[in-house]
């Protein structure tokens, strides 16, 4: 695990404290993985002396990316790819164009929900990402780190996230509390 990927764990943290939002990005990002390769893996073309499509070309660089952060998580995020890229291939190679195409806006509508509830409902916070963009691509990474966490596994990520200071909500205020007057005594 490299310095990069421990700061930029640390700062992601501060918007996924509550468990509920954690369990809502994991569906939300497997939806929206899915969503994003099902079109994909309708593209096909012929490279290098084989057939393939657009799907695994265009989320290898990501996995690369992923697997240079931290080796083992970004091979549990690359054996997880393998099954969504397959689920994907499945469904392109059994329905037509326009079943495809409705079940990634469906999958869409669910993983940006899963996300926007996540956030809104258990977090009451904005996403990560809308302050920092690169968030977007450190959230697989997160959701693995805290299932490697989960079975015990991955001591050195446990502890990342247990130091990481909880925050304030933004738009909230802890002035009031911090700063109440004390009724000065009746003479």
């Amino acid at each position: 695990m490299n310095a990069f990927f421990k700061r930029q764990l640390a700062d992601y943290v501060e918007y996924h404290r509550d468990p509920r939002n954690c369990a809502m990005h994991v569906f939300g990002i497997l939806c929206l993985f899915t969503a994003a390769v099902l079109p994909l893996s309708m593209w096909h073309i012929y490279a290098l002396g084989a057939f393939a499509t657009m799907a695994p070309i265009m989320v290898l660089p990501v996995l690369i990316y992923w697997l240079l952060l931290d080796s083992a998580l970004g091979a549990a995020i690359l054996a997880v790819a393998v099954v969504l890229l397959s689920a994907a291939a499945f469904i392109v190679g059994h329905a037509a164009p326009m079943t495809v195409w409705a079940v990634t806006a469906i999958l869409i509508a669910i993983g940006v929900g899963f996300q926007v509830v996540g956030h809104r409902v258990f977090e009451r916070r904005q996403p990560a990402l809308v302050d920092n963009p690169t968030h977007l691509l450190l959230g697989p990474m997160f959701v693995m780190a805290k299932l490697f966490i989960a079975f015990g596994l991955r001591h050195d990520l446990a502890i990342i996230l247990a130091q990481a200071p909880a925050q304030e909500p933004r738009g909230s205020s802890s002035y009031a509390e911090d700063h109440q007057v004390e009724p000065l005594p009746h003479s």
